[in-house]
């Protein structure tokens, strides 16, 4: 399928549950369920881009302040609400080697750090206000 121009991100139907997801610049990820092999959920890549956005919004402070070349990962945990088929609560984890800071430098970096995050990762703002949406059916023909 064809993206039209206005369709930023779109996935294609390639088999059983499973998909191929796009966006303009060229980019591929594999969308199946849980139980496929190779295959990211639709839930794990909501809170995969939760912990990217989170690093991605802390990358200047922290190159500011443990070099241009850090090293990091970050994880992510959440809580599942069974009966009502959706996450809970989650857990961001940013992992850096702060041996080069001292009792004080660590805790300014974590503040300097939280505050970033609270105001550039625009995935966590939208979880924490909510994004209302809508789905449309549309003919192929």
């Amino acid at each position: 399928m064809e993206a039209t121009p206005a369709a930023a991100l779109w996935a294609d139907r390639t088999g059983k549950r499973t998909y191929t997801g796009y966006n303009a610049r060229g980019a591929e990820v594999r969308i199946g369920p849980d139980d496929a092999e190779g295959v990211f959920s639709p839930g794990e890549l909501m809170k995969l881009s939760l912990a990217a956005c989170n690093l991605m919004s802390a990358d200047w402070p922290l190159s500011r302040r443990l070099g241009r070349d850090f090293r990091a990962s970050v994880g992510v945990e959440t809580e599942k609400v069974e009966d009502e088929n959706r996450y809970g609560s989650g857990r961001v984890e940013i992992v850096l080697d702060l041996s080069g800071l001292d009792e004080q430098g660590r805790a300014d970096l974590e503040e300097v750090v939280r505050r970033a995050v609270e105001r550039g990762c625009t995935v966590g703002r939208t979880l924490d206000a909510g994004m209302p949406h809508r789905l449309s059916i549309t003919d192929a023909r």
